[in-house]
């Protein structure tokens, strides 16, 4: 399969692919419904992608005139007009930016009021220079276009027993569908990376819900910092929001976790 053939292919098409193939394999349907239920589909950005430019990454922050100066460091302007439609379940704006913005400290997970902003399109903005005295760091920049889209599955220890032999070989026959992901730098929807906790988890715990609420903490964007960063080795950068703020476009109690070795 082409890089094209990658992009332009829908959910739909790919999990007809899926499931000939688990069926190939002997896997039985309902093993392999099973499997597909606990999927999320997510969006990956890579640099050099065969899509199109989706986001820019760190320099300074476009924003609209009279906004106030962030007081975290600006990672990414996500183009959400450039995203296909239905690539992830959550409730992503149709056009206009989320502007992204995260401290490289490391461990470090809390609400924070400022960490996602969402520009209206047709609103005019501008670059502003950060102030290199006292103002937040700066990232490299660096150009995101579309790479891959695909379901992804929570995280889960590797083990000896039947079902997670199982659980491997649908793993393999997805791949074998869709090939692996090229590697990616920020991510959108989905299940989590992770080097040490799960930040989903973490919202969870740190920041529970009402049970009567009826809302849920999700995966918004997690961004690898890799050598755009260079006061982390190895940093991921993760944004996780309850669905109905997302849906109301409400911002101020966005989780930050930034995980790193």
């Amino acid at each position: 399969m082409t890089d094209t053939e990658t992009v332009d292919e829908t959910p739909a098409a790919r999990a007809a692919r899926f499931r000939a193939e688990a069926a190939a394999r002997g896997i039985p349907a309902a093993e392999v419904e099973a499997y597909i239920r606990t999927a999320r589909p997510a969006v990956y950005l890579a640099e050099d992608g065969p899509g199109p430019v989706v986001a820019l990454t760190g320099g300074n922050p476009p924003l609209p005139e009279g906004a106030p100066a962030p007081v975290a460091a600006f990672v990414a302007a996500v183009d959400c007009a450039a995203l296909p439609p239905g690539a992830t379940d959550l409730p992503l704006p149709t056009e206009g930016l989320l502007l992204f913005f995260a401290d490289p400290d490391p461990g470090s997970g809390a609400v924070v009021a400022d960490a996602v902003r969402y520009v209206p399109a047709g609103t005019l903005s501008a670059e502003r220079r950060v102030d290199p005295d006292g103002g937040p760091d700066t990232y490299r920049r660096a150009r995101l276009d579309f790479c891959f889209h695909q379901w992804s599955w929570p995280w889960r220890e590797e083990d000896d027993d039947e079902e997670s032999q199982r659980a491997a070989e649908l793993e393999s026959a997805w791949s074998h569908v869709v090939g692996w992901r090229p590697h990616w730098r920020f991510q959108l929807g989905g299940e989590p990376v992770l080097f040490n906790w799960d930040p989903v988890e973490v919202a969870r715990d740190e920041v529970p819900l009402p049970v009567a609420d009826g809302d849920e903490w999700t995966l918004l964007a997690t961004w690898r910092g890799e050598d755009d960063c260079e006061e982390l080795e190895a940093g991921l950068f993760h944004w996780v929001i309850r669905r109905a703020d997302l849906a109301a476009l409400r911002f101020d109690r966005v989780y930050v976790y930034v995980d790193a070795f």
